[in-house]
């Protein structure tokens, strides 16, 4: 249990988090022992120098000592259940006697029994026959359930992970032939130029894109546009790219 370990972990994690944008004020630090039980329920008697963890919340600064506390200080987001329906699926079973049973996590929206369902790029359109969570039924998923849901008449090589659900009748998710996204460059050896093609992980997608177009450079925490068209990126720089996807 040494202080000095402890504050350089912070730092150096402060410095990291401050990077990504967030504000390290608003981050819980809380030194633990998860082998032996150290400050996860109850406060450690083995760090006389640990006067607990604080952080600043939009209702005022919040103070505890153990990981659970910190926990039980996280404020939920709001479930944005006025979204139309967005469901990256992770899996699709062909379960005996039920049929397709694609599975996932409601990202937006909320997902019902009898709805007309697009899955994307595939362009498939079905009925949802039933949704199950932990082996329940459920009358409708929200935002955060890993729900699976029965379909009727599709088979399980016409839709696979990464494909992306949404109401056919809402603003269904569509296949797109390039598109913008805000880009942190955390950390890499040279510069960044148009031609860059990385591997992308978009919630369940894993797909090479190119940086077709760089289109602006913005400072990082505030978003505020710094250039138009840069030249290249390097590490710590943030910037509004235009993608295309290799297939």
């Amino acid at each position: 249990w040494d202080e000095s370990r402890f504050q350089e972990i912070v730092k150096e994690t402060s410095n990291f988090i401050k990077k990504v944008g967030y504000n390290p004020k608003t981050v819980p630090f809380v030194p633990i022992s998860g082998w032996n039980g150290d400050n996860m329920i109850e406060a450690t008697t083995n760090a006389s120098w640990y006067k607990g963890w604080e952080k600043e919340t939009k209702s005022g600064v919040v103070k505890g000592k153990t990981l659970l506390e910190a926990i039980d200080a996280i404020e939920p987001p709001s479930r944005p259940t006025d979204k139309p329906l967005r469901l990256p699926l992770q899996d699709v079973y062909k379960i005996g006697g039920i049929g397709t049973v694609p599975v996932g996590r409601v990202e937006t929206g909320v997902i019902k029994p009898g709805m007309i369902v697009t899955f994307a790029p595939a362009g498939v359109t079905t009925e949802v026959k039933s949704v199950e969570m932990h082996h329940e039924q459920l009358e409708e998923g929200l935002p955060g359930d890993n729900v699976g849901f029965n379909v009727k008449n599709v088979s399980v090589k016409e839709i696979r992970r990464g494909n992306v659900c949404g109401d056919s009748k809402n603003d269904p998710p569509k296949a797109a032939a390039s598109f913008n996204a805000t880009v942190i460059v955390l950390n890499h050896p040279g510069q960044i130029s148009a031609g860059y093609s990385p591997v992308l992980d978009c919630h369940t997608a894993h797909i090479a894109c190119k940086f077709d177009e760089l289109l602006e450079k913005n400072d990082r925490r505030s978003g505020k546009k710094l250039e138009d068209s840069p030249k290249f990126l390097k590490s710590g720089d943030a910037a509004l790219v235009k993608f295309v996807p290799s297939k």
